[in-house]
């Protein structure tokens, strides 16, 4: 069944973010901040891990120059926060970092080379075996960052279904996977960008992560011109 892997990632992301929700009214603000550092740890982690999956470190630079170059052009940041700011007074929530917690957890969610795979195989040969591996773990990770950052995680799954739905769309119309090394430096554009997040997650230093997506986009181009 096409889209069943993201349905059930929907579906492991709200029950996480709920959870974690509750953890977090209940929690004391000294053990949120060591969650929210944590979290912010275990996201470099992960980013570094994909960023060294690049063959081609030119490629990698010229697509977060060229795409983070884009992306501020067009300034996607403030459309995604104009979105966290209309859900947020459409539920009437008070939550301070509802914006913050939206944003960080759909790149988290979405900028790994599972997401990527996960989606291009459902959409060619109806598995959907990866996008659920996915969920678990996207849900035990939205729990942890619910519980520091507020409800705003579980409306992560808005743009989730946007961008993960779309590539398993996409890769049904096209009827054929992304070659492995296209996806390779095309996680490695998403590493990189999982390190800026972590940074910000941490407060060292606050990034645009929001406006480096197009490099994503660079990134396959690229791949394809000079990777033979």
């Amino acid at each position: 069944m096409i889209l069943f892997g993201t349905i059930v990632n929907v579906a492991t992301v709200l029950s996480g973010s709920l959870l974690g929700h509750f953890f977090h009214s209940k929690l004391p603000q000294r053990i949120v901040k060591i969650i929210f550092q944590a979290i912010g740890l275990f996201t470099l982690y992960i980013g570094i891990t994909m960023t060294m999956r690049t063959h081609q470190i030119l490629i990698l630079i010229f697509s977060i120059v060229l795409g983070s170059a884009v992306g501020e052009w067009i300034n996607i940041e403030k459309y995604i926060n104009r979105l966290g700011e209309w859900v947020k007074k459409k539920i009437h929530s008070k939550d301070e970092t509802f914006s913050e917690g939206m944003v960080a957890a759909f790149l988290l969610f979405c900028m790994g080379s599972m997401t990527i795979l996960g989606s291009f195989e459902e959409g060619t040969v109806g598995k959907s075996d990866l996008l659920v591996a996915k969920s678990v773990m996207d849900g035990f990770s939205s729990l942890a960052l619910a519980s520091a950052l507020g409800i705003g995680v579980a409306f992560s799954v808005i743009p989730l279904i946007i961008f993960q739905g779309g590539l398993t769309l996409l890769a049904w119309w096209l009827g054929s996977l992304m070659p492995d090394l296209v996806v390779d430096e095309m996680s490695a554009v998403g590493g990189l960008m999982l390190v800026g997040l972590g940074l910000s997650i941490m407060e060292i230093k606050k990034i645009k992560v929001v406006n480096m997506l197009p490099a994503l986009v660079f990134a396959v181009i690229l791949a394809y011109i000079f990777i033979r």
